[in-house]
């Protein structure tokens, strides 16, 4: 019979499981890439029962969509105009895409999108909206220019991790931002 005292319900602690789950996500997709990142390998790599994932995410891409967002973080939207909190963000994301795991984690969540109108509401809503909005705020331009921004700096970038399996050089992200800029940052405000 438990103690009247204990403060922990019986079983093992559940602290940190996302944690342990987010970081276990990313090395198993870093290691063996997105298609062969199953849930069941997920688990292993983590130390947890495969039901312990699903409790918390009912599949593999929404659980790959809350891993981008711990990964991810919030945007960092700094800089004294437009065109430096424009360039922040674009190397922001370059470098994000780029850490080990990210970058191949999304592209194939990207992917599976395309064909699951399901996953592509969770990737929308839950990994777009908040870093859109954030950024319509930001820079106080309207959905349509956000979204087309985003459209080109994540687009560029994960066909580059697609063509290459490599994240774009730092050369290459100066090239993007120099290009991006040219359409975006020389408004003085909403188009």
């Amino acid at each position: 019979m438990p103690s009247p005292t204990s403060a922990r319900p019986p079983g093992r602690p559940r602290t940190g499981v996302n944690e342990v789950v987010f970081a276990a996500t990313l090395s198993t997709v870093h290691e063996l890439g997105y298609a062969r990142a199953t849930v069941e390998r997920i688990a292993v790599a983590a130390g947890v029962a495969k039901s312990t994932v699903y409790r918390r995410w009912p599949s593999k891409g929404a659980l790959i969509v809350d891993c981008l967002l711990d990964a991810f973080g919030p945007a960092p939207l700094t800089g004294a105009g437009r065109a430096e909190l424009m360039s922040s963000t674009i190397r922001w994301v370059a470098a994000k895409v780029g850490e080990p795991g990210v970058g191949d984690a999304f592209a194939g969540v990207f992917s599976d999108a395309v064909s699951d109108p399901a996953l592509r509401e969770i990737l929308s809503t839950r990994l777009q909206d908040p870093y859109r909005l954030a950024l319509q705020d930001a820079l106080g331009e309207p959905e349509h220019r956000v979204l087309f921004f985003i459209d080109v700096v994540v687009g560029v970038l994960l066909h580059r991790m697609g063509m290459t399996g490599e994240p774009m050089a730092d050369a290459d992200v100066d090239a993007l931002v120099e290009m991006v800029l040219s359409h975006f940052a020389g408004d003085s405000g909403p188009a």
